[in-house]
């Protein structure tokens, strides 16, 4: 099959739905690859590099929709790059299909088949095909330096001799994959960085990256992320004034909040109101992502950066992707890849169109002339965290020591009990083996006991980084060893001597591990 790549008509649009690496992996599929000519200079590819890669370059877009079989676009296409379309042909491009009856219309009519790539279902074994993750990443990374530009001040704070430096407080609202990415960006330049998202079992993911998860003082039945593929679900009116409530609270704190909070197939929730922008301090800047799709903030004006009148940059821009062309058009390339890598299992170059799979079936929006938005729910359950079973109790200093006590009377209990029975048994032996026999034996068992003590007690955690050290500690029944090198009887000895030796092995052995474990943590 032929694979077409047009030049991208939306203003501003800088990304390519086919780099030159790409391209060679396609061809490894059987396909051929066209592009149309200078479709991927503004992401850095030129005319040639896609001739190097044995991409055939295509002077002109109706040229390439001709000739193309499969077209792969980045930009929602036209009504006229639409009317291109034949039965034959299969696109594959973002196509919003939930507010674009016009264009599914016009693809049903045409008999097209049709792959919108944000509606690629969030199952694991799609995540190499997840265009919308790989470009909120970009989006979540670019708004921290979007809005640190427009900020005009430190995110990290610092101590000078010419004064002190307070840090950024920066507000990520939705934990998706760009707020995660917006929370890693704000932490690596040093802000203190607060986050919210309506899903807690989120809190984890976010405090492990350095920012705090704010919690409402409000419980809600959460739906689990599988029903919603992966994505957080609609809210109750209740919870709804709860979380306005908090950000109200937050507001006048927050020197940068990026809004991240979208719904699939609806309109972007307001979550920041014209009275948290007003309570906000001069200078303070909101990046909404969510401006496409009307915007989490009440102010925000799609494509435009606004400043209200006391002091607020309010950023709408829609393009941040584009902005990064060059790395958004690599991974949305390798999104695509993916995706007609599944289109072609035989790898033959024959496209088939498999519509019982369920990531080909959920991304397509029409097939054969007929509309197939929306899509069943996937057979495979969503990424989505489990919940937690019961909510762990957080105990009080009392009862936490009250379990300390319990713990040590158990544990000194089972401890009594096997001396006691290990006093037994040695009586037992005692009374039936000679004197010379038990004098070995004693300090045979005594050795192991000491040595068991020694390792058992070391905490597991320290096992894997410390495995060295506490093997040569145990070593310490070497002493038992040296004791009865001295017996008169040969096979006693032989044996001390070999016990020495392995013991040796495991001392010395174990401070060499331990020392080249420490060189891989010096610097050079």
């Amino acid at each position: 099959m032929k694979i077409g790549v047009p030049k991208e008509v939306e203003a501003g649009e800088n990304r390519v739905a086919m780099t030159p690496e790409s391209a060679g992996m396609l061809q490894k599929l059987g396909h051929e690859c066209l592009i149309q000519a200078g479709a991927g200079a503004a992401a850095g590819f030129s005319d040639a590099d896609y001739e190097a890669a044995g991409v055939k370059v295509v002077k002109t877009a109706a040229s390439l929709w001709k000739e193309a079989d499969v077209i792969a676009k980045v930009r929602i296409p036209t009504e006229a790059e639409l009317k291109r379309l034949t039965r034959d042909k299969t696109l594959i491009t973002f196509f919003n299909p939930g507010g674009n009856e016009a264009g599914l219309e016009l693809a049903k009519e045409k008999g097209a088949n049709v792959i919108a790539m944000e509606m690629v279902p969030r199952i694991s074994r799609a995540q190499k095909m997840d265009a919308l993750s790989s470009m909120a990443n970009i989006a979540g990374y670019r708004a921290v330096i979007e809005a640190g530009n427009n900020f005009g001040r430190f995110f990290t704070g610092q101590v000078t001799a010419a004064g002190k430096v307070p840090p950024a407080k920066v507000l990520v609202v939705g934990a998706g994959v760009a707020g995660l990415a917006a929370i890693g960006t704000s932490t690596s330049l040093g802000a203190i960085t607060y986050a919210f998202d309506v899903r807690p079992e989120v809190a984890e993911q976010v405090e492990s990256m350095g920012a705090e998860f704010v919690y409402l003082d409000f419980e809600e039945e959460q739906t689990d992320g599988s029903a919603t593929g992966g994505y957080a679900s609609v809210s109750s009116p209740e919870f709804r004034e709860a979380q306005l409530a908090k950000f109200r609270e937050l507001a006048p704190e927050m020197d940068i909040v990026i809004t991240t909070a979208l719904i699939p197939n609806r309109e972007a929730p307001e979550l920041w109101t014209e009275d948290m922008v007003a309570a906000m301090k001069p200078g303070s800047v909101i990046v909404d992502l969510a401006a496409e799709k009307g915007g989490n903030c009440k102010l925000t004006v799609p494509d435009e950066k606004i400043v209200t009148d006391n002091g607020v940059t309010i950023i709408g821009y829609t393009d941040f992707p584009s902005r990064m062309a060059t790395q958004a058009s690599t991974l949305y390339a390798n999104n695509v890849r993916h995706m007609l890598s599944d289109l072609t299992p035989d790898k033959d170059g024959k496209i088939v169109h498999n519509m019982d799979d369920d990531v080909i079936r959920g991304a397509t929006v029409t097939y054969q002339g007929e509309i197939t938005f929306p899509p069943p729910p996937p057979k495979v359950q969503a990424i989505a965290a489990k919940p937690r079973a019961t909510e762990v109790k957080t105990l009080t200093p009392e009862e936490r020591r009250a379990q300390e006590v319990a713990a040590f009377k158990a544990q000194t209990r089972r401890q009594v009990s096997l001396l006691a029975i290990g006093g037994l048994a040695m009586l037992g032996v005692g009374l039936i083996a000679p004197a010379s026999f038990m004098q070995h034996f004693i300090v045979f068992v005594l050795a192991v006991f000491v040595g068991f003590q020694v390792i058992w007690n070391v905490s597991h955690a320290l096992h894997t980084p410390l495995m060295a050290v506490t093997n040569a500690i145990s070593s310490i029944i070497i002493v038992g060893a040296l004791l009865q090198i001295g017996s008169g009887a040969s096979l006693v000895m032989i044996l001390a001597a070999i016990s020495v030796f392995m013991a040796g092995i495991n001392i010395f052995g174990g401070f060499l591990v331990t020392r080249r474990m420490l060189a891989m943590f010096q610097k050079s």
